[in-house]
């Protein structure tokens, strides 16, 4: 079903305008007018689209004005106005595993996938015409690691795109035997290479990141950490885009033991870097941890918790955390209830918002596979999968937000699959363990246009790479609606 996206945020101001302060029996005056959900879908608001609050309050079923003795204020207007939105996906035709994206500012979307590159080697999957396409025929994804000499299969495939140079790296890692990376400059036209990135550590798990912190020979530093298998991640750096790698270092403060697994570490525009996992003292807490000198020392941010506790789930070390455009932090978690929470950051890291649990009021049981992305300020995008019905089935989300400082933000969350197309229903514990495609994470980022993209694995359809998105919703880099794609789902697999 195709969407057309509305916004009543300005209509609703005018009300509140007009009515400040003429009106004491208010509340009947507030009940007569239109809901801001009222024909906000020309279709009607699609069954897997939930607007809400945070600890899954139903935002439709709530207050959209706050009355007070002058005036009635609009919760639901202007940055915070909902926006007709639903979610889809759009398959890659090759299977992935432990699925990595990127994004170069010639639109085109990239994804790792295991062995299927030349000689059984890691493919980078380029799909083309996704971004902005008017017609599902329009795309098409096809493998464009050609190297000469292919590097040989890793256990742990990843790709990365410099968001400032359109660098994409493409890193292997051989757990013992280290890891091997490549690079090309020109959308995987030509490949260069392979270095080595390697240390005393044993590589596993490992996430990369750059940003503009000045290196001596090319505009981004470069860092990767990795587990280690240690107490703590270690982490090394990239001074010349990748020719090139420094010492493995720890990743935490000085008798700093955090344990060593991370989540997907993010450079900001002010040149740090950020990564999330457990607390120094390894018990219930996470923390968010920063380097100011390109990954060489890193101090630790604990995050609000207290609430929320944390999972004790096979990935409990890691939270995920993202930089938006203006230097604010986002983060995410899983709870000691399995279910997703976020906080953010004005300083840095230095302190945090309360704790809120973004699921919507849909009866999820389970949560699993945390991603976070933000892309203008305070505007985040987090995905992750769910079960309501006790691991029975388990599908993606995307929830959205347009404006996290404002009192009462609104979420908007919807499930990118149909709930006659799960992504798992074979593994009851799949939000808790590893999980076919899924393996030890997912990916999200939010393209220059504002479209979010989130990738997945579709194990029902035998583990095929899936980029889930909004065909409708808001742009996540400036206001409004993003321009309307068709609906993809399981026809694209």
């Amino acid at each position: 079903m195709t969407v057309r996206a509305k916004t009543l945020g300005v209509i609703l101001l005018m009300f509140s305008g007009a009515l400040s302060g003429c009106f004491s029996g208010g509340s009947a005056l507030v009940s007569a007018l239109s809901s801001p959900f009222e024909d906000l879908c020309e279709n009607g608001i699609p069954d897997t689209t939930w607007y809400h609050y945070g600890n899954a309050t139903d935002a439709r079923t709530s207050p959209w004005f706050v009355e007070t003795p002058d005036d009635f204020v609009p919760i639901l207007g202007g940055s915070n106005a909902p926006i007709c939105t639903q979610g889809t996906y759009f398959g890659i035709g090759m299977t992935t595993f432990e699925p990595t994206i990127g994004v170069t500012s010639s639109d085109n979307l990239y994804m790792s996938s295991y062995g299927n590159g030349p000689a059984g080697s890691t493919a980078i999957v380029q799909c083309t015409g996704l971004i902005g396409m008017m017609n599902v025929s329009d795309y098409e994804c096809e493998n464009v690691y050609d190297a000469l000499a292919p590097v040989a299969n890793s256990n742990d495939p990843y790709v990365y795109v410099d968001p400032w140079t359109d660098r994409i790296m493409k890193f292997d890692m051989h757990a013992l035997l280290g890891m091997t990376v490549e690079w090309s400059d020109n959308e995987g036209g030509t490949w260069f290479g392979p270095s080595v990135a390697t240390g005393w550590s044993v590589q596993d798990h490992q996430t990369i990141a750059s940003s503009p912190y000045p290196a001596l020979a090319h505009p981004t530093t470069w860092v990767f950490c990795v587990n280690g298998n240690y107490p703590y991640p270690v982490c090394s750096a990239s001074n010349d885009g990748g020719v090139t790698w420094g010492p493995e270092l720890p990743g935490t403060p000085s008798g700093c033991e955090s344990g060593g697994l991370t989540g997907h570490m993010v450079g900001s525009e002010n040149g740090n870097f950020y990564r999330g996992h457990r607390g120094c003292d390894g018990g219930e807490g996470y923390s968010v941890y920063r380097s100011v000198d390109g990954g060489i020392t890193w101090t630790e941010h604990p995050l609000p918790t207290e609430v929320s506790g944390t999972a004790e789930t096979w990935n409990f070390e890691e939270a995920q955390v993202f930089a938006d455009e203006a230097d604010n932090v986002h983060a995410m978690w899983m709870g000691s209830d399995n279910m997703p929470y976020y906080s953010y950051s004005i300083d840095e890291g230095g302190s945090w918002s309360d704790a809120m649990m973004i699921a919507p009021p849909i009866g999820l049981n389970g949560t699993g596979f945390p991603v976070i992305a933000a892309g203008g300020s305070g505007q985040v995008a987090m995905g992750y999968i769910g079960t309501f019905d006790s691991g029975a089935t388990w599908n993606g989300y995307l929830s959205v937000i347009m404006d996290v400082f404002v009192d009462q933000p609104l979420i908007t969350t919807v499930q990118l699959n149909g709930f006659d197309d799960p992504l798992e229903d074979s593994k009851s514990d799949c939000g808790y363990d590893r999980c076919g495609g899924f393996g030890d994470f997912n990916d999200i980022i939010i393209d220059q246009h504002g479209r979010v993209w989130f990738g997945l694995a579709h194990n029902v359809a035998g583990e095929l790479g899936i980029f889930g998105t909004l065909s409708d919703g808001p742009n996540l880099r400036g206001t409004g609606p993003l321009p309307t794609i068709p609906i993809g789902g399981n026809s694209t697999l």
